[in-house]
């Protein structure tokens, strides 16, 4: 059996190696050596051909001579470089270029190799950089699948939306511009300030974040700008604010639209003079910060109930990022829904392991108008709640039982091979899903009796056993008949 599915698999690619050398002798030799190691190698002995051939980017390695008539060996590594083909380069050099070597490298030359060279010595430099390429690769793609899983910066999201967002948060991050976002409560703002600032070059310094909801407006100017001794009753002490402590790092003020006019006004002059003054000082002390502030009500609406200055407003508006509601991403609810799950399971040990796929249409039926922060406390309740593995509709809050699942429309593929591979995959999904609810079926007729469900519907009881595990049901799954 091993042996036929050897015999069948697909074989693998051949690497590629491409010999750039006036010197018909080296071509024939790096043919020859190679070649007998499975290599796939093509020789070009003109400069021009070579590196036509070497733009294509089919390679896996390219031989490239330093020194030929016409096109220099460092000539072509630099237009390959900028052309961006992935290939390696391999310089092949005398003795007495190798300095010219050790440049080309820092051009982005892998290795290089010194003419007169052994089959040995080629077979292990070509072997060596194929596993250096080979590795880089791996590395890359786990990188990737480690922020699939992850999110980005930790932020779970894969809706078109929410990329948007992500890649404006990319494009801002690098910039010194103060950042105004904005989004409803529970969409995560905070989460999307500390990814602007890790990505950001103040990401080795402080990021401080204050809620200007929490405290009264007096308090909230000492909390930003500091105090000094006896500027106030309590005073006690000289302390400094979030301004100071947060010098060359970041600053994120949340729900800012709840500060005071008296406070906005401070806040405008300590964004443009970038001075900032203690309550009760007569000093001005110079701050070095990038604000990043956040609301989830609507500035401009205050600006125009002149409840909110719009000089401020515009200070504040450079870069604006809105989180758009988890009800405008529903595809994104199952993939935060299994995080969270998955969280709370391994952390506290919860039983709750799975979401029925009736479970998951209400939760992506419900409009979730806590967003993000709702759906991770309505997880949680479920888990410490539910005393099965499978998490079914009545495991669900009331207020999603009664709500009328709404029917979600399939993304339709743009090519045939995608439309086959959605088809499989939808095919697949369904017989799964009836073959599931076809065991749980006859558990329940039979009262959680395995041997009795397997003679009622025709089955051995080892393979309806089989089928149990697949969907790790156990009898503590079963819902009675009568059940709500």
């Amino acid at each position: 059996m091993a042996e036929h599915e050897a015999q069948t698999a697909e074989p693998t690619r051949p690497h590629r190696i491409l010999v750039i050398d006036d010197e018909a002798v080296v071509c024939f030799s790096c043919a020859r050596i190679l070649s007998s190691e499975g290599y796939q190698v093509d020789c070009k002995q003109r400069s021009e051909e070579g590196l036509k051939e070497a733009l294509t980017g089919e390679y896996d390695i390219i031989l490239l001579d330093l020194v030929m008539p016409d096109i220099t060996g460092l000539e072509i590594l630099e237009q390959l470089k900028t052309a961006g083909v992935p290939s390696e380069v391999v310089i092949i050099t005398g003795y007495s270029t190798i300095q010219t070597a050790v440049e080309a490298m820092k051009l982005g030359a892998t290795d290089y190799v010194s003419k007169p060279f052994t089959p040995d010595e080629l077979r292990l430099i070509v072997r060596k950089v194929l596993e250096r390429s080979a590795l880089i690769r791996e590395n890359v793609e786990l990188r990737r699948k480690l922020q699939s899983q992850e999110g980005f910066e930790g932020i779970i999201g894969g809706s078109a939306p929410m990329e948007q967002v992500f890649k404006l948060i990319q494009r801002v991050a690098p910039t010194q511009g103060t950042v105004l976002i904005t989004g409803e409560s529970g969409t995560g703002k905070e989460m999307i300030a500390r990814a602007i600032h890790n990505l950001s070059p103040r990401n080795e310094r402080p990021f401080l974040a204050f809620d200007c909801s929490s405290l009264v407006s007096s308090l909230i100017e000492s909390e930003l700008f500091g105090h000094v001794k006896g500027s106030f009753s309590g005073a006690i002490a000289t302390k400094q604010g979030l301004f100071e402590v947060a010098d060359k790092g970041s600053l994120f003020l949340d729900e800012v639209g709840n500060i005071s006019p008296e406070t906005q006004g401070k806040l405008l002059r300590v964004l443009e003079t970038r001075m900032v003054k203690k309550v009760g000082d007569t000093v001005e002390h110079e701050v070095d910060i990038r604000l990043i502030a956040a609301t989830n009500r609507d500035l401009l609406e205050m600006v125009r109930q002149q409840t909110f200055r719009e000089d401020l407003f515009y200070r504040l508006n450079v870069l604006p990022v809105h989180i758009p509601p988890l009800r405008e991403r529903p595809g994104d609810i199952p993939r935060l829904a299994m995080t969270f799950l998955e969280r709370y399971h391994k952390t506290y040990q919860f039983k709750a392991k799975y979401f029925a796929p009736e479970a998951m249409a209400l939760m992506e039926s419900y409009p979730w108008p806590g967003n993000v922060r709702e759906l991770k406390n309505v997880v949680e309740r479920i888990a410490i709640m539910c005393d099965s593995e499978m998490i079914r509709p009545h495991h669900m809050p009331p207020e999603m039982q009664r709500i009328q699942v709404r029917p979600t429309p399939a993304s339709i593929p743009r090519t045939w091979e995608e439309f086959r591979a959605l088809k499989r995959q939808a095919c697949e999904s369904t017989i799964q899903e009836l073959e599931c609810q076809f065991i749980m079926e006859a558990l329940e007729r039979s009262g959680g009796n395995v041997s009795k469900a397997a003679q009622d519907v025709g089955m051995q009881r080892t393979n309806f056993h089989a089928l149990m595990r697949k969907y790790r049901l156990t009898g503590e799954d079963l819902i009675p008949r009568d059940a709500g």
